[in-house]
């Protein structure tokens, strides 16, 4: 009798532990999917006339070569600052200095600075600093992301046409940026002069949207503008903070 008790209270309490198991959904695949969805989306604001940047844009081509294939989004925004330094930088544009403001405004700084990097909008540091920026990478990738973008792209004539969902639209902003992969310049003048100097990831324009659950945007492409030589890049941020809160780069083909 008593071991008759010791059985069924030994049953009763494995069925107990396996339908609570069920009720939490344990799935181990499910817990790493949800903790590898981190991204990261790295802003360097730069300029030829800046003896300091060239050891930032080696780095950001070192960082782009090491995290090939993961979620790393890499900007270099060419401020136009330096240009009355005896040397204007042609990739340079007022609106990516405004930029550079802007994150001084959300981050609270005191002022601007080239070689200079904000990561996901949050985290802002030299960018030249190798080390102190792969911390910052590992920490976004391993941080679930706040939100979800899914983006596709096509090319229709001279324009980009982006179809977007998302799940975190609310006082966000779709930007949009076409970004040049690669580019050298020889540069004759200033700080840099003598030097030819090479650029990864130059973005050639940048235009920001009242983001929606789901739509449609389009943006003029710029001169120069070709699938196999440049590549776009897509993130939400938020308007009051600054925080990328989502980011993807859609594929995006020509029509035939």
């Amino acid at each position: 009798m008593k071991t008759n008790i010791i059985a069924s209270l030994f049953f009763f309490i494995c069925s107990a532990l396996s339908a609570m198991a069920s009720d939490l959904n344990i799935n181990p695949k499910t817990s790493a999917t949800i903790d590898n969805n981190g991204f990261a989306v790295v802003e360097l604001f730069t300029s030829e006339g800046c003896s300091s940047c060239p050891p930032a844009d080696k780095l950001l081509a070192k960082i782009r070569e090491e995290n090939a294939g993961k979620p790393v989004y890499l900007l270099a925004f060419h401020v136009d600052y330096w240009n009355h330094q005896g040397w204007r930088d042609v990739f340079s544009n007022r609106d990516f200095t405004k930029r550079q403001y802007q994150y001084a405004n959300w981050l609270k700084l005191e002022t601007v600075y080239t070689p200079q990097v904000v990561v996901n909008g949050r985290h802002e540091l030299i960018g030249s600093q190798e080390e102190t920026l792969k911390r910052a990478l590992n920490a976004e990738l391993h941080s679930p992301a706040p939100a979800q973008l899914h983006a596709g792209a096509q090319i229709e004539g001279s324009k980009l046409k982006l179809t977007y969902q998302t799940t975190h639209a609310a006082g966000s902003v779709l930007q949009v940026a076409l970004v040049q992969k690669v580019a050298h310049t020889m540069v004759k003048r200033g700080e840099n002069a003598g030097r030819l100097l090479p650029h990864v990831q130059i973005v050639r324009q940048i235009q920001g949207f009242t983001a929606a659950a789901d739509g449609n945007v389009a943006v003029n492409l710029p001169e120069g503008f070709n699938v196999a030589d440049w590549e776009v890049v897509t993130f939400l941020q938020d308007t009051r903070t600054g925080a990328i809160v989502a980011a993807t780069r859609p594929d995006f083909k020509q029509n035939s």
